[in-house]
């Protein structure tokens, strides 16, 4: 089941940002990345979050928020462009949570009147082939990462 994620999941979010970002954490120089960007505030307008459940537990969460140039994300493109998170537990990978979650989203961006949405991933990642999948192509490379923009129209 996935629901609308609230001010209540931010916790659970956080913790999301961490299976999203490890790759990040690992980094010396990047010690202090300030990934919390992404649920810091949550609620501003444009913010817009989905947890999927499974068996009463959350298993993963998606979501996208709107950032200025004055502070971007990692996949920043520009102000109009929300920015999408996604993440699954490390034990429930596998099982098509992720390309739920995505499609999901992805609808409800579309519903939101966005004309495209954004994301940062490592080359190497797996996510690279379902974001692929779901028409993401990367626009840019930036501190290692591919910039990856789906057309929603």
């Amino acid at each position: 089941m996935i629901r609308r994620g609230g001010q209540q999941d931010v916790p659970f979010m956080r913790d999301m940002l961490r299976h999203a970002y490890y790759w990040r954490w690992a980094d010396p120089e990047l010690v202090d990345l300030p990934v919390g960007r992404y649920v810091d505030r949550w609620g501003r307008a444009g913010d817009t979050a989905l947890v999927e459940i499974d068996r009463f537990q959350p298993v993963g969460a998606a979501w996208y928020r709107l950032f200025k140039s004055m502070e971007p994300g990692y996949g920043f493109v520009d102000d109009q462009t929300p920015e999408l998170t996604i993440a699954v537990v490390p034990s429930c990978r596998g099982k098509g949570f992720g390309d739920q979650l995505l499609t999901a989203l992805l609808d409800r961006a579309r519903a939101d009147g966005y004309e495209r949405i954004s994301l940062s991933v490592m080359p190497d990642s797996p996510a690279v082939k379902l974001y692929e999948r779901h028409g993401f192509e990367t626009v840019a490379e930036r501190g290692g990462a591919n910039v990856m923009v789906a057309s929603l129209t």
